[in-house]
């Protein structure tokens, strides 16, 4: 119960109760106790286990598929599609677009971030791309495409890190999440020249020679574009 100007108690509102159980559900999602992927409890656990009623978790639910966070699916329940907000909107804006598509959205913002880190990266910036990049071959000799795939996604989080923007790598990571489901595991036919095409990369970013690096990105996403 609030108070008015006049003092008289006044109802609390409806939409208020929404928006409070919708952020109890936001942090559910965020703190990883509702994973991605996964079914969250049914409406009736959700009213008991929360304390509120069915109609506002029903509100503050469907609140939560719009922003992007979760998905209905007919006959099996509600599941979490994203921890991101911001990917969660990319997710429904971008969805339908070929693998090409994809790639070529992808060239676009990895070569833009290899020619701003080359002109703000640090000494530390270039001796962690240098370490990951080592890495990043040495797992490649493993049969373990989760594990290709996670060296090859740290060497390029850091390259986007090292531009030193923060808009940039905030919509760079959501992005990654975008992109993830239709770029799963792209693992080059000539791993040396991919290797080498990094290893290019890198040293790019670390002698200030922008226009480089923004090249070896485009050799190495040139034998995917095929």
């Amino acid at each position: 119960m609030s108070y008015g100007e006049s003092g008289t108690p006044q109802p609390v509102r409806r939409v208020g109760l929404i928006d409070q159980a919708a952020e109890r559900f936001r942090e559910e999602v965020a703190s990883g106790r509702w994973p991605v992927g996964e079914r969250i409890p049914t409406e009736a656990a959700l009213v008991s286990e929360f304390g509120i009623g069915r109609n506002t978790v029903r509100e503050a639910v469907q609140s939560l598929v719009q922003a992007g966070l979760l998905r209905r699916e007919q006959g099996r329940g509600t599941f979490v599609i994203s921890k991101s907000e911001l990917t969660g909107t990319l997710e429904r804006q971008l969805a339908g677009g070929t693998r090409r598509h994809y790639l070529e959205l992808r060239l676009a913002l990895d070569s833009a971030a290899a020619s701003l880190a080359a002109l703000n990266r640090s000494d530390a910036d270039v001796e962690l791309l240098r370490e990951l990049r080592d890495r990043r071959e040495a797992s490649w000799s493993a049969d373990d495409p989760d594990l290709r795939a996670s060296a090859d996604l740290a060497l390029h989080r850091a390259i986007v890190a090292a531009t030193h923007n923060p808009l940039y790598v905030k919509l760079y990571s959501s992005m990654l999440d975008v992109f993830a489901a239709h770029m799963r595991d792209e693992k080059s036919e000539d791993e040396d020249a991919a290797h080498r095409h990094h290893h290019e990369l890198v040293e790019a970013i670390a002698n200030g020679d922008a226009d480089r690096a923004a090249t070896k990105v485009a050799s190495i996403f040139k034998p995917f574009m095929r």
